[in-house]
């Protein structure tokens, strides 16, 4: 594939850049339009494929910027390849983890048909930006016959019952109750692994912004602070750490584009998507690093960098681990 962003990504690129360095950048953005720019036009949006998504959501993470461009991208994107148009006019949030199980692992949240539709069963944790419309997996319930298993997928679910959860970057984010709730399906089995990919893309989409912000906002403090009467930048030790940073940072690049390109072709792009994961986690551990070379400031919640910090946390999390991705790697391989 060719890395390079075309004249319409650019664009994009400089688009979302600008509508996030001004006052309320949520607002900004959906009145541009780029929190449905994955829909069809019919819908509303610009027919735009992942690698747009990727573009935005980038941004997004190299300002460390708390709106809900990831849901709303990532939703959006699975309505506009697997929903009606009804559905996809339907602003939604993604409901797929679970307590105590790994993002790759087979939902426990159990779907059972009835005389007047489908109803779910299970709880779904960190369901961020809760809105009036939950996209969620499920299964078929293990007691259920062969055809109707068939039938289990990816649903949406009208305010759920739920309860708020603590984020470490203060975004509002809840655990939703499903007990026999009643819900619409909008596609069968094969969807569940397609809205999981499309939520991975996007969660590294924005650790890769993340991490590109915390090493341009780390360089410029070891040019400019001074130890021993010269910067901090001259000490060779200091220069080998930035050069790990950044070498995490190009590796999720690598992964994470490639991923996008692969889904937005139509092609294989489980390998490249574990391993972004993986580098996802990665980037996290490199936010360690970046707060050592600021000192004591790196500690300081009032510095931008604790920002970036506390957004490369949960967006590590939201994957699950990297053990967890390991395990992953390990099965494809």
């Amino acid at each position: 594939m060719n890395f390079g962003l075309d004249e319409t990504q650019r664009d994009l690129r400089e688009l979302a850049a600008d509508l996030l360095a001004g006052d309320e950048p949520e607002r900004r953005l959906r009145e541009a339009g780029l929190l449905a720019l994955c829909l069809p036009e019919e819908a509303g949006g610009a027919g735009l494929g992942p690698v747009e998504m990727a573009v935005v959501l980038r941004e997004v993470g190299a300002r460390a910027a708390s709106v809900p461009a990831l849901p709303a991208l990532a939703a959006s994107l699975f309505l506009a390849r697997h929903g009606t148009r009804d559905q996809q006019e339907r602003p939604a949030t993604l409901a797929v983890r679970e307590p105590g199980r790994a993002l790759a692992d087979p939902p426990a949240t159990t779907a059972d048909q009835t005389d007047d539709g489908w109803v779910l069963t299970g709880r779904k944790t960190g369901v961020p930006y809760l809105a009036a419309e939950v996209l969620a997996d499920a299964r078929a319930d293990a007691l259920a016959d062969v055809l109707v298993a068939a039938d289990a997928g990816v649903f949406l679910v009208s305010r759920p019952e739920s309860s708020p959860e603590f984020t470490s970057t203060g975004e509002p984010a809840a655990t939703v109750v499903l007990d026999r709730t009643p819900a619409e399906r909008v596609a069968g089995p094969e969807s569940v692994a397609a809205l999981r990919q499309i939520m991975t893309v996007a969660v590294a989409a924005q650790a890769s912004g993340v991490l590109a912000g915390a090493l341009e906002l780390t360089t410029s403090y070891v040019k400019t602070r001074r130890q021993f009467g010269r910067a901090l930048a001259e000490f060779q030790a200091v220069t080998m750490q930035v050069a790990d940073v950044y070498i995490a940072g190009r590796a999720l690049d690598v992964a994470m584009w490639s991923a996008a390109w692969r889904l937005g072709e139509g092609l294989p792009a489980e390998e490249d998507l574990a391993l972004a994961a993986f580098h996802t986690g990665e980037a996290f551990r490199a936010l360690y690093t970046c707060q050592h070379l600021h000192g004591g400031l790196g500690l300081d919640v009032t510095y931008p960098l604790h920002r970036y910090f506390a957004h490369a946390k949960h967006l590590s999390h939201l994957l699950g681990g990297q053990d967890a991705q390991l395990d992953l790697i390990g099965a494809l391989a």
